[in-house]
């Protein structure tokens, strides 16, 4: 499927919903993973926004990522690496990297983790999420992608809601949708 029909499909399995009674709404992707050809597609229209960087690694974080991150690192023929957000929850004798997020949509922060082991020194580092809000858990994983001594080459989101021009810059980030494109649905 080309970038344009797939951006299309993203927007129409998109929907805002409320929380019964408050004026307040979230996002409702659920829609996208419910589309086959939209599981079929995003893997490879993520992959591309970033492609001629040749990422080896496309390091996600737990959740979302989780889902995205194993799709575009297939479209690429490159490595998948999961970001943790509970590392306290995993015992073993591994030694892991950590980063703290800047403060998030919510108000918080957040530490990400992985197994050092998994991404090697030189390596070419994409990093993959749903969203981009404030730009925290991205910008968390490339401190871990450098303190591993892997080589940061982009950003790759499904929607980029970023207020800001400069963490987007830091970030090198490139998204199939802005969450403009969202706001009128």
């Amino acid at each position: 499927m080309d970038l344009s029909t797939l951006r299309s499909r993203l927007c129409d399995g998109f929907r805002w919903v409320s929380d019964g009674g408050t004026s307040s709404s979230a996002a409702d992707f659920s829609g996208w993973l419910r589309d086959p050809a939209i599981v079929a597609s995003i893997g490879q229209g993520l992959a591309s926004l970033h492609s001629e960087a040749r990422p080896q690694v496309v390091l996600s974080p737990e959740s979302g990522g989780y889902r995205l991150g194993p799709l575009v690192a297939h479209a690429l023929g490159a490595a998948f690496v999961g970001a943790s957000k509970r590392r306290r929850d995993l015992t073993d004798s591994d030694k892991w990297l950590e980063a703290t997020t800047p403060l998030d949509y919510q108000g918080r922060n957040m530490a990400l983790s992985l197994r050092e082991r998994l991404i090697f020194k030189g390596d070419r580092v994409l990093l993959v999420d749903d969203w981009a809000d404030t730009g925290g858990q991205l910008l968390a994983m490339r401190t871990l992608v450098d303190r591993a001594g892997g080589v940061f080459v982009g950003s790759a989101v499904v929607v980029d809601a970023l207020t800001s021009h400069a963490v987007r810059r830091e970030l090198n980030l490139q998204s199939l949708l802005n969450v403009r494109d969202l706001r009128a649905r």
